[in-house]
């Protein structure tokens, strides 16, 4: 019996009474058997006690801390994580598997190395997933813009950020082009200033054009009164003058800054109509220093 546990890597002596009453009907395979099945039992038994005690215990202590959607997840995981992998260490020692983890230590002490360079945009993007949840740019349900893309996002891991698209589109984002760049959150604060420039023709009236974009701004109920809207003028371009409009908006969605945009435009463009404020189009005048004649080479077609 202490052949075929040494043989197999085991300790005989947590196994050892009942393998001997399993010997007579399992032979010299009775200790594997019995050690095998601590094992699986151990790690069963780990299982679900994390998810009958340890996981809803977490689940409370984060509640207690009052820990949002955007950092819950992640620490779940983690959390998960850790009693599995303390439940696995138990079982093998439970099993008498001392020897097998002390084989296992040196063989990943020796591959640590080997795995680092393979991983090296695994672990670059695991860090930049550790600063979003550290730093929080964003949270989930943020509306965020980098380089040419935008979107809402809808889920953060370690390794990528999953982000919809207002076309619905999913994009999958690797953590580490959402920390190596520079990402807008239109959201993350409670207001939202937003800014238009009207074009108006260079023969009306700016004062009173400036009078019917504040005007229409105070009439809208999705504008804010408080920061109060402006206009400044910050252009004199080739066909036309341009007023800056800035409005401020509450609590900002996307859908909440394209519509009160739109809204807004539309009534200032309609105000204008009626008072004879013209919205120019782009022209170009051509002229020359000398009169026009015919080339010669047309002189002889008729």
């Amino acid at each position: 019996m202490t052949a075929v546990a040494t043989a197999t890597g085991t300790d005989p002596a947590p196994t050892a009474p009942v393998s001997d009453l399993l010997e007579p009907y399992l032979g010299p395979f009775a200790g594997v058997v019995v050690s095998a099945a601590i094992f699986l039992v151990v790690l069963a038994g780990v299982y679900v006690l994390n998810k009958a005690v340890f996981s809803p215990l977490v689940g409370r202590l984060f509640d207690r801390q009052g820990l949002d959607e955007h950092a819950r997840r992640p620490l779940q995981k983690i959390a998960t994580f850790l009693v599995l992998f303390a439940g696995v260490t138990v079982a093998f020692g439970a099993a008498g598997y001392q020897g097998f983890l002390r084989s296992l230590a040196t063989i990943a002490a020796a591959a640590t190395l080997a795995v680092g360079f393979a991983l090296q945009d695994v672990i670059k993007n695991f860090v930049a997933g550790v600063f979003i949840y550290t730093d929080k740019p964003f949270r989930i349900g943020d509306w965020i813009e980098w380089k040419d893309n935008s979107g809402v996002v809808e889920d953060i891991s370690f390794r990528v950020t999953r982000v919809r698209t207002f076309d619905n589109e999913l994009l999958t984002v690797p953590n580490h082009a959402l920390t190596s760049d520079v990402v807008k959150n239109p959201v993350a604060k409670k207001t939202l200033r937003l800014k238009f420039v009207f074009g108006i023709d260079y023969g009306d009236d700016v004062d009173r054009a400036t009078e019917i974009i504040v005007e229409e701004a105070e009439r809208s109920e999705a504008i804010l009164d408080d920061p109060a809207p402006s206009v400044r003028l910050t252009e004199l371009a080739d066909s036309y003058v341009g007023l800056q409009a800035r409005i401020w908006i509450d609590d900002p969605s996307r859908a909440d800054f394209v519509k009160a945009r739109a809204d807004y435009v539309k009534a200032v463009k309609a105000r204008f109509d009626e008072e004879d404020i013209t919205i120019p189009f782009p022209q170009r005048t051509v002229s020359g220093r000398d009169a026009w004649s015919e080339p010669t080479a047309f002189a002889g077609e008729s």
